[in-house]
């Protein structure tokens, strides 16, 4: 397995308890991450909050950090990510912050320290876009959403 290194830096001492984002098994995709908040935050039903992580990220050029919802969050408290897959790239030196939604019909409460969203570490390429006046044709050819039966 490829590994990388990716730089954290915390964007202040209040929160130096919270562990750094990391992978919860040898076998984790993504590395948690968790809310650095100075009071717990009420998420309410239906609603949308941006949580702080007290971080800062370094990522090597060639690569992105993909941010994706959490699948517990999900299926115990409906609580979801907006813009998900949400991209940090490898430019950006901004605090992260989670786009965060609540699609239940229950507030929910997110306190600091808690693991708030999963960060994906992925290769990036650059396409070369070419202006072309005619495509290859295929067997589907123009048959879009659900062309090939239910669903």
């Amino acid at each position: 397995m490829e590994k990388i290194k990716i730089k954290f830096q915390r964007i202040t001492e209040k929160f130096n308890e919270i562990p750094l984002p990391k992978y919860e098994t040898s076998g984790s995709a993504g590395m948690d991450i968790r809310a650095a908040l100075d009071e717990p935050f009420m998420l309410k039903a239906g609603a949308v909050g941006l949580i702080p992580t007290g971080l800062r990220v370094e990522i090597p050029e060639g690569y992105e950090i993909q941010v994706r919802p959490r699948s517990g969050l999900a299926l115990k408290h409906g609580i979801g990510l907006l813009n998900s897959p949400g991209t940090i790239d490898s430019d950006y030196r901004g605090e992260i912050k989670i786009i965060m939604f609540n699609f239940s019909k229950e507030d929910f409460v997110i306190n600091s320290g808690e693991r708030i969203a999963q960060l994906i570490v992925s290769k990036v390429y650059h396409a070369e876009v070419v202006d072309s006046d005619e495509l290859t044709e295929t067997k589907r050819g123009e048959g879009g959403f659900g062309h090939t039966g239910k669903g």
